[in-house]
Order: C-alpha cells, then sequence, then structure tokens
C-alpha cells in the first residue's frame, strides 16, 4: 500500500513567503510550517492544495511548480511541496494555526519550523532568491 500524500503550500506573495504556527496537535504547537493537508481520495494534489489553502487559511492560490523530493511524516503519510501563488484574498488562521507570517529569503529561518518542512523552505527561499514573485 502507497503512503498517502500531505500536500504543502510555499505560497509566495511579493517577494515573501508565508509561514503558518500550528496551534495543534499538541506536540506540533508553537511550531511552523508551510500550510497544506491531506490528499482525498479522487483528488489530484494540486486539487487538494488550493482546497486546503482555502479552508486553512480563506485565500485563493494557484499552485505554480512542485519541490522536488517527498518527506516522511509519520507512517503512512509522506509530504510533497508546491510553490503557490496568491491569487486573491488575506491569509487569516482559520484552522490549526494561530499566527501567519510573511518572510523575505533571509528571515526565513527567524522561526522554527518543522523539520520535515525545513528542505522545501529552503528550496523555496532560494527561488524567490533568484525570482522574487
Amino acid at each position: 500500500m502507497s503512503d498517502r500524500v500531505v500536500v504543502a503550500g510555499a505560497v509566495c506573495d511579493r517577494g515573501r513567503l508565508l509561514a503558518a504556527r500550528r496551534s495543534a496537535p499538541p506536540e506540533l504547537a508553537g511550531r511552523w510550517e508551510l500550510p497544506g493537508g491531506k490528499v482525498e481520495p479522487g483528488e489530484l494534489p494540486e486539487e487538494a492544495l488550493v482546497r486546503e489553502l482555502r479552508e486553512e487559511l480563506g485565500v485563493e492560490a494557484r499552485p505554480v511548480e512542485r519541490i522536488p523530493g517527498a518527506w516522511p511524516l509519520k507512517p503512512g503519510l509522506v509530504l510533497q511541496v508546491w510553490t503557490a501563488a496568491l491569487v486573491s484574498g488575506t491569509p487569516r488562521p482559520l484552522e490549526d494555526h494561530d499566527e501567519l507570517r510573511w518572510l523575505g529569503p533571509d528571515e526565513i529561518h527567524t522561526v522554527d519550523w518543522l523539520d520535515q518542512d525545513r528542505p522545501a523552505v529552503a528550496e523555496a527561499a532560494g527561488r524567490l532568491r533568484a525570482h522574487p514573485v
């Protein structure tokens, strides 16, 4: 049986990356992540990303490009990350998060990222330095 995919969005706007602070579960609370969630059966990862960003942040976003790699979360779950452009709305922490921050490429180390998000965050920051969106 294959792992279930969890998608996350490296949401970029005006040369900055969106970081979301977890409010739950307790073992993750207070640490930062790229927002997203589980792909539902029959759903494409890109569709799940759009849905999750709408549910968690109240925004419309457009997946741009998958960041190479996949990172194990816990048994049976694997993380895939896409860069995403903000299409409309102002991100708000609607569920699973209690704070959001926009970070420039040189500010990404100012928050305590979840370990599995770190490689994708570093890649997204490098892309922002090279091509600010």
